[in-house]
């Protein structure tokens, strides 16, 4: 069956709102760890997670870093307008430029209030910290979104030193509270680097420098790639079928010296999160696509969603790795930055990732479905014993360890 064909009703299940983690444990490496090897389940704490990962195996974490992305304009009259900034427009070839613009920058926001904000009325903050004066326009209306200006008149500050003055931290919607002091540090990975993403990878938010330094010890590998998570992630699967759903697409970064690492690996490869999944498995359809000369399109959409399904060529992975490379080197590049539509689901064969650590999802999510591509209809086991034993759902609660490769 092509994954187009799967009906989402039947990945879904019963998520009681008590089980729901509204708060992260006092203590990042506290939170519960469920162990899945090939059927069988164990309990433990992310604290000891080393123990279940063999040497010379490489964990790859996701490095981005949430900005605070919500903006709140008030109008003259005392009503607030709420700007979540979902993406920069597409005149920016990548993340890192539309962060870097200054005194004037564009993108695809939410507006909170939207029907109390006439299009053409400029909304005006002062920024205090930073003495400048903020301003957003409408451009125009898209599917789902706007096209929001912001100008500020010091260009001094660039757009990621404006978000970090004035914006706030995103929580996850499902999180009905407010915003606490203690948010900003704990929907972070103690390893964030790449500015650029409006959710945290939260696989990520269990891990301590004990841990890593325990993989050290243990002969275990780590290394990080970036997938800057955009606000799709949330989206639930509103139709019946896979097929008539549109994957978002999320930019993705990854180094020469990573890939060169991954074509050389010998044990295992575990991906933290399901970020740092969807990244990996898109560099062998990168080099897949490569080796077929098919025309990639870098600055828009290099794999797009249902490529792993209809591309009907297979290689090995150091060889799909191996044309990457090849193609780096001719084009002097010391990391490859592009954008990713992949869409796992049942029907998928994992190339790169032989385990996963992840958190427990939402139902009807396309995260769902890709939990269901590794472990068949185990994952209805899984998530049934972690609703029975107490584990904390969601973007703040437990996780799991899912080894499914050789």
């Amino acid at each position: 069956m092509h994954p187009k064909e799967l009906k989402i009703e039947d990945y879904s299940y019963v998520l009681p709102e008590d089980k729901i983690a509204q708060f992260p444990k006092q203590q990042r490496d506290e939170s519960k760890l469920l162990v899945y090897d090939k059927g069988a389940f164990s309990e433990d704490i992310y604290r000891n997670i080393a123990q279940y990962i063999p040497a010379n195996s490489l964990v790859i974490f996701n490095q981005t870093k949430v900005l605070p992305v919500r903006l709140l304009f008030q109008k003259t009259t005392g009503t607030t307008i709420e700007i979540f900034c979902l993406e920069p427009d597409v005149r920016y070839a990548d993340m890192q430029t539309a962060m870097s613009q200054r005194g004037i920058v564009y993108w695809n926001c939410l507006v909170g209030g939207a029907n109390k904000w006439k299009a053409d009325t400029l909304l005006s903050y002062y920024g205090e910290e930073l003495k400048t004066n903020i301003e957003a326009q409408v451009i125009e209306r898209r599917e789902g979104a706007f096209l929001i200006q912001f100008t500020w008149a010091n260009q001094q500050f660039n757009f990621a030193e404006i978000l970090q003055s004035m914006g706030k931290v995103p929580l996850p919607p499902y999180m009905n509270r407010a915003m606490q002091e203690e948010d900003k540090e704990r929907y972070q990975t103690v390893y964030a680097r790449e500015e650029g993403s409006v959710a945290a990878p939260t696989a990520g938010l269990h891990f301590t420098p004990a841990i890593f330094e325990q993989f050290s010890a243990n002969g275990i590998q780590t290394d990080f790639l970036t997938l800057h998570v955009g606000a799709g992630t949330f989206k639930q699967v509103k139709s019946k079928t896979i097929g008539e759903h549109d994957m978002h697409a999320e930019w993705i970064e990854a180094s020469y010296a990573l890939i060169q690492k991954l074509q050389q690996q010998q044990g295992l490869v575990i991906a933290v999160g399901t970020t740092s999944m969807r990244t990996l498995e898109s560099l062998y359809w990168i080099g897949l696509k490569i080796h077929l000369q098919q025309k990639i399109d870098w600055e828009g959409i290099a794999v797009q969603q249902w490529d792993p399904y209809e591309l009907l060529a297979d290689i090995d992975v150091p060889t799909a790795l191996q044309h990457i490379l090849d193609w780096m080197e001719e084009h002097q590049l010391q990391k490859i930055i592009t954008r990713t539509q992949i869409i796992i689901a049942p029907g998928y064969t994992p190339k790169m990732v032989q385990a996963l650590v992840t958190n427990f999802h939402q139902p009807h999510s396309t995260l769902l479905l890709l939990i269901a591509a590794l472990m068949s209809n185990d994952w209805k086991l899984m998530y049934q014993y972690a609703l029975e034993h107490e584990f904390r759902f969601l973007s703040y609660g437990d996780g799991c360890l899912i080894q499914f490769g050789a």
